[in-house]
């Protein structure tokens, strides 16, 4: 029987995939290269519509720097039966979090070690979400 849509397991396993590669300068070519495979095939990985198989989600963890469960990490609050609004709010977030502008973002705040400086970026942050509305 053939599944209309992925797995949600798939698509998280596939989009910390995106983003550790993404986070590492990797190209899905560069990947796929050290893979054996195509780009094409890696794209799907990311998407979540071909599930990655153990010999080869090893592989990728290895060439990503990762232990394979950190592929994994958060997928343990996936529900299948998640509310439309909260799925659409976790899409949206994912999606930002593969985007350039996301994990730059990411990198440069991760690099910000007093507790305080982050606080009151988030606040900052904050406050123009309100002001764009």
């Amino acid at each position: 029987m053939r599944r209309s849509s992925p797995d949600p397991i798939d698509i998280h396993v596939g989009s910390q995939i995106k983003i550790r590669r993404k986070s590492m300068g990797m190209s899905q070519s560069a990947l796929a290269d050290r893979l054996d495979i195509t780009f094409q095939q890696v794209q799907k990985y990311e998407r979540g519509s071909n599930r990655v198989g153990a010999s080869r989600l090893q592989a990728i963890a290895a060439i990503l720097g990762v232990e394979v469960g950190a592929l994994f990490h958060g997928a343990d609050a996936i529900e299948e039966n998640v509310a439309d609004d909260a799925a659409e709010d976790i899409g949206a977030m994912r999606n930002f979090l593969m985007s350039n502008e996301g994990i730059e973002l990411n990198k440069a705040f991760s690099k910000i070690r007093n507790s305080n400086v982050r606080k009151k970026i988030i606040a900052l942050v904050a406050s123009l979400e309100s002001e764009g509305e």
